[in-house]
């Protein structure tokens, strides 16, 4: 199985376990009625106890497993050398108005609320970076496109702010 698939099996399985659990947490006439007329019930709870130690300790495994720099690139010496490919997509996930007051030069902009809706803008084929202002939206762009099965695809932290405090050029619209 591949590592992409590997981490939205895991992550399906842990989500459908989190609604079941909590689901039943949050009805308490069904959670006593399955105590009360299944006896096997409380065995079955057990079993999943068990089974989210496993998946925890799957996950755990799992994410000590990432390779460095799989999921970022860390600095600005280390973005300025993977723009030296022409084949990398540079895209600014913020809103269009944080876009228009200044950017990475070279940037697409494609924020982070509307990703979903221009996958056909993003390759698979190329290396990809998504920035924002301050590195939290670049990461929540970057685990989406991975769920959605994009392993070409990296976060740069430091994100625009970094870039601008390095006294790095900065283009605008």
């Amino acid at each position: 199985m591949s590592f992409k698939k590997s981490i939205q099996t895991i992550l399906l399985g842990f989500a459908l376990c989190f609604c079941f659990l909590v689901g039943i947490g949050q009805n308490p006439i069904l959670a006593a009625t399955l105590v009360e007329t299944e006896p096997i019930f409380q065995e079955k709870m057990q079993t999943m106890s068990e089974k989210t130690v496993n998946l925890e300790s799957t996950i755990d495994r799992f994410l000590t497993s990432i390779p460095p720099g799989y999921y970022t690139i860390a600095n600005i010496e280390g973005l300025k050398k993977q723009l030296k490919n022409p084949q990398t997509l540079l895209v600014d996930v913020r809103e269009p108005s944080e876009y228009k007051s200044g950017h990475i030069p070279d940037a697409i902009n494609i924020p982070l609320q509307t990703l979903a809706q221009n996958l056909e803008q993003i390759p698979h084929d190329r290396p990809v970076v998504l920035y924002c202002s301050a590195g939290y939206r670049a990461a929540m762009g970057v685990m989406t496109l991975h769920l959605l099965g994009y392993d070409n695809v990296q976060g740069f932290p430091p994100s625009f702010a970094g870039w601008k405090t390095a006294g790095e050029a900065i283009a605008s619209s």
